[in-house]
C-alpha cells in the first residue's frame, strides 16, 4: 500500500477592497437597494468580511453624518409627537365613524388595547 502525500488546502486569496467601496456597499444595504447576500455575490466578498465592515464601520458613518447623540434624541422625540398626533387623529375619525355607522367595529377589528383607548375616549366625549 502506498502511502499517498496529503496535499494542503489551498487557502483562498482575497482582494484587497478599498475603504470608499466598503463603504458604498455598507450605504447600499442600509438603504436596503440589495442584501447582504446579493453584495456577496455581486462583489465576489464574503457574507462575514461585509458583516464585519457593517459592525466597524457603522460608528464612523455616524461621525461622517455629523448628528449628534441629542440631535438623534431630539429628532425622535419630534417624531414620536408627529406619531402621537396622528394616532389622536385617527382615533377621533373611528370614533366619527363609528356614531355615524351606529356599529362598534373597533372592538371588532383593532388590538384590545387600542379599542379600549377609543372607548375611553367616547367616554370622555359623551
Amino acid at each position: 500500500m502506498a502511502l499517498q502525500e496529503k496535499t494542503g488546502c489551498r487557502k483562498k486569496e482575497y482582494q484587497k477592497v478599498s475603504f470608499d467601496l466598503k463603504l458604498s456597499i455598507i450605504d447600499e444595504i442600509n438603504n436596503g437597494q440589495i442584501s447582504i447576500n446579493h453584495a456577496a455575490a455581486v462583489y465576489n466578498i464574503s457574507r462575514s468580511s461585509i458583516t464585519y465592515w457593517m459592525q466597524k464601520l457603522s460608528s464612523f458613518d455616524q461621525r461622517k453624518k455629523g448628528m449628534s447623540k441629542d440631535e438623534e434624541i431630539k429628532k425622535l422625540k419630534e417624531r414620536v409627537e408627529a406619531l402621537e398626533f396622528i394616532k389622536e387623529l385617527q382615533q377621533d375619525i373611528i370614533i366619527d365613524f363609528e356614531k355615524v355607522t351606529g356599529e362598534e367595529l373597533s372592538k371588532k377589528f383593532l388590538p384590545e388595547a387600542l379599542a379600549n383607548e377609543i372607548a375611553k375616549k367616547k367616554k370622555k366625549l359623551e
